[in-house]
């Protein structure tokens, strides 16, 4: 490892609040990730020509609504003094094909898909059960990837 990686690693960003700083890292896909409080590190599979050495780009989003899904429903759950131990929440992506489209003809469209399972511990009743999924679907970030992201990129410097 070259010193300047040694000091991507060890460096401090002043980074606002609601703010992620990413840095390349080691190899061909290796990222740093920062938001001012913890250290993250972003990677490809050995076999898609990374190192391994942490999550892809999919399994971090994967893990960010898998774990904002089982907060918001652990918290809803509190305020209504329901009996739920245990939020276990398993997510997959995929590209599926889009079955009518106007360009398919010129070009395949795809569609992302997550697929997304709850299971539920504790002595919860079938109504329970069925308003914590209804509320499993207004997690913020659940919200946010439904109804679309702008994203407006600028070139700093």
């Amino acid at each position: 490892m070259t010193d300047a990686m040694k000091d991507v690693r060890t460096r401090e960003f002043d980074v606002e609040p609601r703010t992620v700083v990413v840095e390349t890292g080691e190899g061909d896909f290796e990222q740093n990730l920062f938001d001012g409080r913890h250290r993250l590190i972003a990677d490809e599979p050995v076999d898609a020509g990374g190192n391994d050495r942490g999550p892809g780009p999919y399994e971090l989003l994967l893990m960010a609504l898998g774990a904002c899904t089982s907060m918001t429903v652990r918290l809803y759950a509190r305020r209504k003094k329901w009996p739920l131990e245990r939020v276990l929440v398993r997510l997959r992506h995929s590209k599926t094909y889009i079955d009518d489209c106007r360009d398919c003809e010129t070009r395949p469209a795809m569609l992302d898909r997550i697929d997304r399972e709850i299971e539920l511990s504790g002595s919860l009743s079938a109504e329970q059960k069925a308003k914590i999924m209804e509320i499993a679907d207004k997690c913020p970030v659940h919200r946010s990837l439904a109804s679309g992201i702008r994203i407006v990129s600028t070139l700093a410097g």
